[in-house]
Parts: structure tokens; sequence; C-alpha cells
């Protein structure tokens, strides 16, 4: 089974903490490259039947439906797509028209992920989203009632100012509505954005301990809710998982296209460069090869490591199985059934130390 990630870089509005390869929105720069997208698409040639096509970006939802369903009958056309293809496309909440949403769900979307962050009005001004928490809260509502029965909402964690009773308020709003996934990601401080120059955010991060709290607070109350962890950052109810992001940490094949797009085709990993002039004029989308030997051992374990459903114990070398009595004993690895093992939600807190003790 092979995936599809198709990058759409364009922005109205570029957030203050992202790094993500995006520029601002233009109508004919958009149609543009939608055809370059048609065009890398026609190029590609894979014999296994595509299980997963992924819109990301950038800000997907900026394109028409004519534009994305243009894209997916160009996937139909070239690639082997069938009933249970999972097809997401990211969405901001700016965007609440409903019909909008039941059109998409008509050309074929059938996944939706949408950026609330928050359902807290102060921490998504704080985060330079446009959007408000009643915004949040009507996207998803619409969502559900054009059609879409698989919804996932993004939430940050560890921002400036999120106590425990803030946190617990978004994800009682969160885990009231009808969505399926919540994908949890702690904020990053990234250079080159205005963020990593901020004194007003770098003076008031959570530090480690409490970063790490609010991480197990959202564990725990999405499990509760229903949500299991199957991710370090990705939290489902029963069968909604999903399909595309597990790729990535099992090693399986995806393709990218678009400016800025990675790919990891049998065990070839490649990226597109991040110009959206180059991409739209070059007959095929440029490739540059960061590995001919993607996914060795030591790749799988450290991605694998990153699932709840862990690796085998015999995966370890000898040093590492030496490590792990102290990590069982701290609970931030636990033995599984059929001598496997995985991150405790303590250790996937701190999944980078956990993992560098044992790769």
């Amino acid at each position: 089974m092979t995936g599809i990630y198709i990058h759409v870089p364009f922005c109205a509005k570029k957030c203050p903490y992202c790094d993500f390869y995006s520029v601002p929105y233009r109508k004919a720069t958009a149609e543009a490259y939608v055809q370059a997208v048609i065009r890398n698409l026609k190029h590609y040639q894979n014999p296994d039947t595509v299980d997963s096509i992924y819109f990301g970006g950038g800000t997907p939802s900026l394109l028409s439906v004519k534009q994305i369903s243009d894209i997916l009958e160009t996937c139909s056309t070239n690639f082997k797509l069938d009933s249970m293809t999972e097809i997401t496309l990211e969405h901001n909440p700016t965007r609440t028209d409903r019909n909008y949403l039941y059109e998409l769900r008509k050309a074929g979307v059938n996944r939706l992920s949408i950026g609330t962050q928050s359902f807290s009005d102060t921490q998504l001004k704080l985060l330079g989203r446009t959007h408000t928490a009643k915004q949040n809260l009507e996207t998803v509502q619409n969502a559900f009632q054009a059609g879409f029965y698989h919804i996932s909402c993004d939430l940050m964690l560890a921002l400036p100012y999120q106590t425990e009773q803030v946190l617990t308020e978004t994800l009682k709003i969160l885990t009231s509505l009808p969505i399926q996934h919540v994908s949890a990601y702690l904020l990053q401080m990234e250079e080159n954005t205005p963020f990593y120059t901020s004194p007003e955010i770098l003076d008031n991060l959570p530090d480690d301990d409490t970063s790490a709290d609010r991480y197990l607070q959202t564990v725990q109350m999405l499990e509760k809710a229903g949500f299991y962890q199957y991710e370090v950052s990705s939290f489902a109810k029963s069968g909604f998982e999903s399909k595309h992001n597990l790729k990535y940490w099992y090693c399986q094949d995806y393709l990218g296209i678009g400016a800025g797009a990675h790919s990891c085709i049998k065990n070839r990993r490649f990226y597109v460069p991040k110009e959206i002039e180059n991409f739209c004029q070059n007959p095929v989308q440029e490739e540059i090869t960061i590995s001919e030997n993607a996914c060795n051992s030591e790749e799988k374990l450290m991605l694998a490591l990153r699932t709840s459903r862990g690796v085998p114990l015999s995966a370890l070398q000898p040093e590492a199985q030496k490590k792990l009595a102290i990590l069982i004993k701290n609970d931030y690895i636990k033995l599984k059934e059929n001598n496997y093992i995985a991150m405790t939600p303590k250790g996937f807190a701190v999944s980078n130390a956990v993992t560098a003790m044992l790769i």
C-alpha cells in the first residue's frame, strides 16, 4: 500500500510559530500550482494500491472544490484507489461554510483535519490564529452535518499562559464534539520564526516539567473520553487512526507531490525544493535524494518507538536491552505481550531522551 502526500503551500496569513514552507495565497499562482501537481501525478506510476491521500500545507482549504476534485480525479486515473482509500484535507476554521464542506465531501474527501489548536480565544490570539473558538465549533459541527464522520482536530500544548484550567476547558469542549481523532503537539520554538525572537513568548514559555504535565493531562483526559493514544502525538477512537500518518512511523511508502514535499519510495528518501516557480515551470518536479538506504533497522526502530504498538524486544541491541530495567522501573517503558516494548505516556513525554537510550 502506498500513500500520496500533496503539499499546498499557500496561506492567507503566516502563523508566527510555523516554519513549514508556505507563501501568500494568489489565485493565479494557486491555479498554476494545481496544474503542476496534476502534471506530476501523471508522471509517476506505482503498481501498489493507494490507500491514503493527504492534502497538507499551508492551507489546502484555500483551494477551490474544483481544484481539489481535479487533483483527486488525476489520482484516480493514474493510481489504484478503492472505496476504502482515506482522503484527508487540512482545513482552516476560518472557512466555516457548510456548502463548501458539503461539496468537499461530495468530491471525495472523506477525512477532515481541522486546525482548531485551542478553544480559548486568548490562546488563539497569542498563536496568531485568525479564527475564534466559536468558529472552531461551527466548523466541526458543519463538517459533521456535511457528511464528515472522520474528523480530526489539532491541539497545541505547552503554550505561554496555558494553565491546567485553560487546557482542561479546551479538552472538555473538544471531547464533546462529534470528532474521532486528535493530534496534540507541543509548541516548538523554530528558528526564523517570529516566536523564536519574541520576548513575550520566550519569557513565558513553560519549563520542561510543566510541559510534561500539560502533555500527560491531555493523554489522561483524552483516554477518559475514549481517544486512545496510538502515537506520541496522535489519539483516536477505535478504528479511526490515520492511515496516512502511520505510514511515516511504520516506514511504508509515500509519494510527496509539490514544492517542499518529501517522499519515501522503496527505501529511497527524497524531497522537492521549496520553490513554487521552479516546481511550476519544470516538466517534472525536481527530486533531491536524502538517502538511498532509508528505513534501515535503526531508523525503523526509532520511528516505531513513537507508536503504542512499539517494537519487538529482539530488535534492541544487547547494550540497549541492559537499560530496559531502569526505563521500566521508572515507568518510561512497558513490556507488552509477545515480548514487545512500548513507551508509556510518561515515556512519550520525554520520547527523544528515551529513544536515545535505546538506539
